[in-house]
Parts: C-alpha cells; structure tokens; sequence
C-alpha cells in the first residue's frame, strides 16, 4: 500500500526532472509567456526522440478539461487522426514548439491536433498563455491530475503521441520538435488515409 501512496511522488518527480526547465531552481510557472523571448534562432535544435514500442495500444481512458472546463477523454476525438500533445507552460521546450503545433493545425484538416497542459496551478496559467501566445486554431486543454501523464507512463515533456481514427497509437515523439518540418510531415502522414 505504501508504493501506492509513493508512486504519484516518484511520477511527478520524474516529470519535473525530464523538462528542459529555464532554471532549475524555478518554481512551476516561472517558464511565463512574458519571460520567454521565442524561439532561438540560428542554432542547430535537438529534436525529439521517436519511440513506436506502444505502436498499437489504445488511446486511455483518463479524463481531462475541456477549455470550458467540462470532462472529456480522447475517445471523444475519434474518427480522424488525432495528435495530442502534452505540455506545460514551465517548460521552454513545450513552449518553444507550440507556434509550430498551431501552424500544424491550421493547415492540415485531416489532422485534429490537441494540446493539454499538465500544469497543476490550475486553468488560470494556461489560460494567460494561451492570450500571449495568439494561437489561430490551438484551444487550451488542462490536465491537472496528469492522469494521461500517468496513464500513459509519460515521464517527460513535451510528449507528443500520434493516434490513427480508431485511436490506437502508432508513435510518440518525447522532446521537442518542429512540427512544420519535412520529418514530422512524414511522420504524421502515417496516420492519414493515402491521398
């Protein structure tokens, strides 16, 4: 009973350890739109990690918040491929690509693209982002238990995970990545029907 009790600790302890954070001694939060300067330019980027061994496996069952604040999970999205990205607004990683996951949206209409925040102070935050941030198509998606962190045994962010229209997964990119570029279109086109 007691890892139980320590298995939530160990989880968040290890999502906090995983993101490319500012500072380390930054509280969550301190990542806020108004102390980000963008995007580096000029300088060669890391990108993520590509993992396809739970290539397959159905999407959870976890909830989370819509931006209206009602439940909702990711079989509500079925029926078209489904891109879902889990993100915090601490985590200059996660913010450095979101620019290119609303680019994404917008110009693929194939492809439903879902961010969901796992920040744990609440909708406030996120919602103060997501007025700096002037996404065109993103909505701002919260999770604040991270049950889909934890029902997917995510341990880093960003994590973004790609679902076919039945909601099985066929990759997930942990890391951040360009989502306008020539390896996240191919790879994003395993999930759309042939033209």
């Amino acid at each position: 009973m007691r890892l139980i009790t320590l298995l939530p600790g160990l989880m968040l302890g290890l999502f906090l350890a995983g993101c490319d954070r500012q500072k380390a001694d930054t509280p969550q939060g301190g990542g806020a739109p108004s102390q980000w300067a963008g995007p580096r330019t000029g300088e060669e980027r890391p990108t993520g990690r590509l993992d396809r061994s739970h290539a397959g496996t159905p999407a959870p069952v976890a909830s989370f918040e819509t931006p209206e604040g009602e439940p909702t999970t990711l079989a509500d999205f079925r029926g078209k491929p489904l891109l879902v990205n889990l993100w915090a607004t601490w985590c200059a990683p996660c913010i450095e690509e979101m620019p290119t996951l609303d680019a994404l949206a917008a110009r693929d209409g194939e492809l439903q693209v879902l961010v969901v925040s796992q920040d744990l102070d609440g909708r406030e935050k996120v919602e103060a982002f997501f007025e700096h941030g002037q996404f065109s198509m993103l909505e701002s998606y919260l999770d604040p238990q991270m049950a889909l962190m934890m029902e997917l045994k995510v341990d880093t962010l960003p994590t973004t995970i790609l679902y076919d229209a039945q909601g099985r997964e066929i990759w997930r990119m942990t890391g951040r990545a360009d989502w306008t570029g020539d390896r996240t279109a191919g790879l994003i086109s395993e999930a759309l029907p042939p033209a």
